[in-house]
């Protein structure tokens, strides 16, 4: 996935990931009260906008650090790690608490959920090479961590715990350490 080009690519991301939160956006009133969804839902936001100013000339690069700086504060704060261009329209992100990070050789797909404790990460120290790849539909339970240069299929849950190093199949369900396929959902 590269960074959103188009206006109209950014507008269509932005609606998918409002859609993961049932098409209301968390507004002053959840902010005011520490509400997670705002933050989380807002982390998101700020990575989009990162998208979409990166290559663009003149004050988009204005935008672009207005946005990275909002992102790094929310990112702090949450112990979130996100980079832009690696996640596709309709990312949500459930529960604040524990570490999350994804790598920046890593691409996951559309409407994908991810909760608290994930990690996508490199198998190896000096490891630079090599692309983490999830696809559309998945959910990656509480701590699962991926490592390594994996491809998970569509529709694959990943329980939590889970410790993945090789590639999954669509419509798997794995879980433990290393990871197996538990079953295929139909």
């Amino acid at each position: 996935m590269n960074s959103i080009m188009t206006k109209e690519e950014f507008k269509t991301i932005l609606k998918e990931d409002l859609a993961r939160y049932g098409n209301k956006r968390p507004g002053m009133k959840d902010r005011l009260v520490n509400n997670e969804s705002w933050f989380l839902y807002n982390i998101v936001r700020h990575i989009r906008y990162q998208e979409y100013h990166m290559n663009k000339p003149g004050w988009h690069k204005l935008a672009y650090f207005y946005h990275w700086y909002l992102y790094k504060r929310l990112s702090l704060k949450l112990h979130i790690t996100l980079y832009p261009g690696t996640i596709s329209g309709g990312l949500r992100i459930y529960h604040t608490g524990g570490f999350l990070h994804v790598s920046a050789n890593c691409r996951i797909g559309k409407n994908c959920t991810l909760l608290p404790g994930v990690v996508f990460g490199n198998k190896h120290e000096d490891e630079t090479e090599g692309l983490t790849t999830v696809g559309d539909n998945c959910y990656i339970g509480l701590d699962a961590k991926i490592f390594g240069s994996v491809k998970i299929g569509n529709n694959v849950t990943i329980g939590a715990n889970a410790v993945v190093t090789r590639d999954i199949p669509d419509k798997a369900v794995v879980g433990g350490v290393p990871a197996k396929i538990l079953r295929y959902n139909l």
